[in-house]
């Protein structure tokens, strides 16, 4: 199942109330600002803090490459 653009438009992370990139490849959404992946089981994301994982920050410049999703307040030059 797959999430919708409107859906993801509207998520944020609960930890920063920042927006949230969508990987499709990892079932996640990430969390530049926290650092951290939530994930998504049976199509549904799991936005609770102690069910993320932390994700190496840097690792965000590789995933704007390949998400579906990105807001455009997240894109950097």
């Amino acid at each position: 199942m797959e999430l919708s653009s409107t859906l993801l438009k509207i998520l944020v992370c609960p930890l920063t109330k920042s927006s949230l990139i969508y990987d499709r490849d990892a079932g996640e959404l990430i969390s530049q600002v926290a650092g951290l992946a939530y994930p998504i089981r049976d199509g549904i994301p799991i936005l609770l803090v102690d069910q993320a994982r932390k994700i190496n920050k840097n690792v965000y410049r590789e995933l704007t490459q390949k998400v579906d999703y990105i807001d455009d307040s997240q894109k950097k030059d």
